[in-house]
């Protein structure tokens, strides 16, 4: 069968043919079109996004939530601290309060012995000394149970810590800086010390 030769086509114009001079050849469908690429591609060096590196920004509603979150425990943390001061001075007070109706019902007896010597102070009146000082006894045994010890001695060496001097006397039979009379005894020792015993001293010569 003969095979009969393709008319060109007079529209469409032969790639193998020069364009004539002064003419655009309209680009074909099959090559990629010539010049620079204006838009974003694989081999491209634009800088990632916020989004591609470390994940989406946290949003202002988040920062907000946070911040509440701190201020809810900043103040839970000062009343649990009010209220544990509150409590401790409950609690001292309570051990005030109970060390003082100790200390006084200690002295009850004292009271009551004082009272039952005015009464027999009338029908034997020489009895009323025996009684007071009897009392007396009983109450230095309760400062002393309580940790307050009596002082009234004499012809010991004068301690500061212990003694307030109101009188230097001239002794022949007192060694200098001894105490020759103990005019307010002392109760307590160191750091419980009610008072110092007033004295006076031998003069030193």
């Amino acid at each position: 069968m003969p095979i009969h030769p393709r008319e060109s086509d007079p529209a469409v114009p032969d790639p193998a043919d020069p364009a004539p001079e002064g003419t655009v050849r309209p680009p074909r469908g099959d090559l990629p079109p010539s010049g620079p690429q204006t838009g974003p591609g694989p081999d491209t060096d634009e800088d990632p996004g916020p989004d591609a590196a470390g994940g989406p920004a946290p949003s202002e509603d988040e920062h907000t939530a946070e911040l509440k979150e701190l201020e809810d425990r900043w103040r839970r943390a000062l009343a649990d601290l009010d209220n544990l001061r509150k409590r401790h001075a409950r609690e001292l007070e309570r051990e005030r309060t109970s060390e003082r109706s100790r200390t006084a019902a200690a002295f009850l007896p004292v009271l009551d012995n004082l009272e039952l010597a005015l009464t027999h102070a009338g029908s034997d009146p020489g009895a009323i000394v025996e009684g007071v000082r009897a009392v007396r006894d009983q109450a230095v045994n309760v400062l002393e149970l309580l940790g307050y010890p009596r002082h009234a001695e004499t012809g010991v060496a004068f301690d500061p810590a212990r003694h307030e001097v109101v009188g230097v006397v001239q002794d022949p039979d007192a060694p200098p800086g001894t105490v020759v009379e103990v005019l307010r005894p002392g109760y307590g020792d160191g750091e419980r010390q009610l008072r110092p015993a007033a004295v006076t001293v031998a003069k030193r010569e």
